[in-house]
């Protein structure tokens, strides 16, 4: 039943906690009979997001924490989430301009098969990621060719400058394959690949990377399964077995993590933190650089047609950031000016946005839309970096129905909304976002409204261009080419372009919530990685 427009929401913990009266049981049963943190399997609790396991078509965040671990990348990011460090590279030089790249690998790395990582593995994986033509495709747009001198030489040729592509090499999308083993079950990396490919079913069950960890099964819905990798060396692995169980909501995640049947708990909301009252628990509330967002479809074929740039405009000022932040994180979250989030580069100074619910009204006016008009918002159903989207959902329909847009609420499964995004548009949705490396240009090449890039796709621009901004194109050159004293300033331009769209709109970037058991070391936020197992032990 949807809320009445003009009554007041529930209070945002009681919600929380009644949703978890419905789920609580089944989800506390879902663990063998007699398991615990105790025993040697180290257990996290996580809604599980996963739109695949092929290390070319991944996509997600559950999918950062499965890369992370399973196959490694050339460079690491420490832990100060700005550094890079070596991983599969242990050194790297490059040109003058940032235009070509030269990598030395460990001759001592292997896959989990025992078979050495080449060169040949490195060119093949990063010419199957960009042939793939999935999520994380874009990482690969600047590479002109790689070259395998030998069996521990690459050289990387972009078609430009880019001054961020050491820092892309750090994200999880860009780990090495094993280009045997993939091959012999039908990847493929040559260009036709996201046609000719037929690897991805295998990938689902089996995993063929050099990480610290390798896939044992994966049960959509349930739990996704890891063991430790014998020929790992690069740290020592703390836990030889860890599984990552299906727990959808923050409650039910925060009562087994006090319980003791999982050791680590990923989306417990700061509201819900507080709650916590078990002396075996730690909680850490840090914030963070993940976000949540409106999304406007122009091109969408359900409504889109509405969303003229002054009513997109209008449905900005309308939204109550403070009244979200406060319903959705209990206060336990910050502003974010555009989709680049705080403290990367181009943020400082960018105006916060607040709610101006008169001019919001001046504009549905003037777009000729004073008494309103209804708009459909699908939305995936699920509880990200402890928000329930269903709530901050209820929360963006009362705000909308004061400028007399009825929205009507279609909470749908994250498939689901994947493929109707993807052909038909949503006119509004909201989803989340997390970096994928330290470097702002991924939020121009995702979210920018240059042709081609993901969120112009999903907005409609093959349908309806007129909301393409080709200046941010140009400007982004411009920044990757920059020197490190010119980043900032460019960056903030590109921001207030994407400002200034109105297609994406951040409502709030959540503190993020570290909980896990007192016995629990090496839980920590990783902004490339989201987690990284090797690092986690138990005492």
């Amino acid at each position: 039943m949807k809320p009445a427009l003009n009554r007041q929401l529930p209070s945002w913990t009681h919600l929380r906690l009644a949703a978890a009266l419905c789920v609580g049981v089944s989800a506390l049963a879902m663990l063998p009979e007699g398991a615990s943190a105790q025993d040697s399997t180290l257990v996290i609790a996580r809604d599980i997001d996963i739109n695949s396991l092929d290390p070319s078509r991944a996509w997600c965040d559950t999918c950062q924490i499965y890369m992370s671990n399973v196959y490694e990348t050339l460079i690491g990011l420490d832990k100060d989430n700005k550094t890079l460090k070596p991983r599969l590279a242990t050194k790297w030089e490059a040109n003058a301009d940032q235009s070509k790249f030269t990598f030395t690998l460990d001759p001592g790395a292997k896959f989990a098969d025992g078979t050495p990582v080449e060169a040949k593995d490195v060119k093949w994986s990063m010419e199957r990621l960009e042939n793939i033509k999935g999520g994380a495709s874009y990482m690969m747009d600047s590479v002109k060719s790689i070259d395998a001198k030998d069996a521990h030489t690459v050289v990387v040729t972009l078609s430009g400058p880019n001054s961020e592509f050491l820092n892309i090499l750090t994200a999880p999308y860009t780990g090495v394959v094993n280009s045997k083993v993939a091959s012999a079950n039908g990847a493929i990396a040559a260009p036709g690949a996201d046609t000719a490919d037929k690897a991805e079913s295998w990938f689902m069950q089996h995993s063929a990377g050099s990480g610290a960890y390798e896939l044992v099964d994966y049960k959509p819905g349930e739990e996704l399964r890891f063991k430790a990798n014998p020929h790992y060396d690069r740290t020592k692995v703390g836990v030889a077995d860890i599984v990552i169980k299906q727990t959808k909501d923050s409650v039910t995640q925060a009562q087994q993590l006090e319980s003791g049947n999982v050791d680590v708990a990923m989306q417990i909301d700061p509201d819900t933190a507080k709650t916590i009252q078990a002396d075996t628990v730690s909680v850490e509330t840090i914030p963070s650089y993940n976000f949540l967002y409106v999304a406007l479809s122009p091109g969408a074929k359900d409504g889109g047609k509405l969303l003229t740039k002054e009513v997109r405009e209008a449905i900005g000022l309308a939204l109550d950031y403070d009244g979200i932040i406060d319903f959705t994180v209990g206060g336990a979250g910050r502003k974010i000016a555009s989709p680049i989030p705080n403290g990367f580069p181009g943020t400082d100074g960018l105006t916060l946005p607040q709610q101006n619910l008169e001019k919001a009204k001046e504009l549905m006016k003037k777009a000729g839309h004073a008494e309103g008009f209804e708009l459909n918002d699908a939305f995936p159903n699920m509880n990200v970096y402890g928000v329930d989207m269903s709530l901050l959902n209820q929360k963006i329909q009362q705000d909308l129905a004061k400028i007399n847009i009825k929205v009507k609420l279609t909470p749908i499964e994250f498939s689901v909304w994947r493929d109707r995004v993807k052909s038909e548009g949503i006119a509004l949705t909201t989803l989340f976002f997390a970096p994928d490396y330290y470097g702002s240009a991924q939020y121009v090449q995702y979210f920018g409204m240059i042709e081609g890039s993901p969120w112009w796709n999903r907005a409609g621009g093959k349908r309806d261009a007129s909301f393409t901004n080709p200046q941010t194109e140009t400007v982004l050159t411009k920044a990757l080419s920059a020197s490190e004293a010119q980043k900032d300033g460019i960056y903030k331009q590109l921001a207030q372009q994407m400002i200034d769209d109105r297609i994406i709109i951040p409502v709030v970037s959540p503190d993020l919530v570290l909980a896990h058991g007192k016995n629990i070391t090496g839980v920590r936020y990783s902004a490339c990685c989201n987690l990284m197992m090797d690092e986690i032990g138990r005492q």
